[in-house]
């Protein structure tokens, strides 16, 4: 599997702490960022593959990493992390841009199904430089 860096958005230890232990050994480098403030920041200096981020944390929502232009073109792939799992919700996120939806917790295989999407494209992205 190609390697892909990863941001982990959430207020809520318990979900770091999930989240990193599965994603341990499957990336490169996992960052970690407590408000969207702090998110917007590590976006800003470098681009990410990945961005997991709760649907709501401290200062906001997964919506403003969706909004902010040159965070957004940085991290292409982001996964709305939900605590109801209510359809709705999923269809809004998926609407507004998400690359992906999982609920919380998180489950392992969920994780390692989102990695292996978002390799498959980013070879894909890859593949369509090379041929423009």
């Amino acid at each position: 599997m190609q390697q892909i860096d990863a941001l982990v958005v959430s207020d809520k230890m318990e979900h770091v702490q999930s989240l990193v232990r599965i994603l341990d050994g499957l990336l490169t480098n996992v960052y970690v960022a407590c408000t969207i403030k702090q998110a917007l920041e590590v976006l800003g200096r470098q681009p990410l593959g990945l961005v997991f981020c709760d649907e709501r944390i401290s200062g906001g929502s997964y919506r403003e990493l969706l909004s902010a232009g040159d965070a957004r073109r940085r991290a292409s792939r982001l996964v709305v992390m939900l605590q109801t799992g209510e359809w709705d919700e999923y269809l809004e996120a998926m609407r507004l841009g998400a690359f992906e939806v999982i609920r919380c917790p998180v489950q392992p295989t969920d994780v390692e199904m989102t990695l292996i999407n978002a390799t498959r494209d980013q070879a894909h992205r890859a593949a369509m430089r090379m041929t423009a």
